[in-house]
């Protein structure tokens, strides 16, 4: 009587074809998640700077109308990002209400540092700043990042 028996598992030259197609693959999908991380962090940007522009405009429409107190020399737009999140007293509210024109100042998404506060992530340009050559001053009139990268687009993102 022979006995035969069956060799059951994977040789050696098995295991390191199978490893070396893992490898290749795995080296095929980093650059793709790190496209997909880009695409992500630049939606986050546009949708904050959209957040921030908006509320800019609404509270220096609210201070045309005037429902924000301001000073007669002021541009009319808010002092500082912190502002648009801690609310104003309207100034045509009997109850001395507040105004609010965001829930919370969201944060530059391209800004490493997490513990900077997020009114401080951005960049400000005031009123009196040309738009090549932006700088803070006595007012908020927009925001951009201050990341030095470029977006997917070849556009800087402190353009955007």
């Amino acid at each position: 009587m022979s006995h035969t028996t069956e060799a059951r598992g994977f040789t050696l030259i098995e295991l390191i074809v199978t490893v070396a197609i893992l490898g290749i693959l795995a080296t095929g999908l980093l650059p793709l998640a790190q496209l997909a991380s880009q695409r992500g962090k630049e939606q986050e940007l546009r949708a904050a700077l959209r957040e921030i522009r908006t509320a800019i405009d609404a509270y220096k429409k609210a201070a045309d109308e005037g429902r924000v107190e301001k000073k007669a020399d002021a541009s009319g737009y808010p002092p500082e990002l912190a502002v648009l999140e801690e609310g104003v007293r309207d100034a045509k509210s009997p109850q001395d209400k507040k105004i609010y024109f965001l829930r919370r100042v969201p944060r530059d998404p391209f800004f490493a540092d997490a513990s900077i506060p997020a009114a401080k992530t951005w960049g400000l340009r005031s009123y009196e700043s040309p738009p090549d050559d932006p700088r803070d001053g006595d007012d908020v009139f927009d925001v951009y990042s201050r990341s030095d990268r470029v977006g997917l687009n070849g556009v800087p993102y402190r353009q955007w």
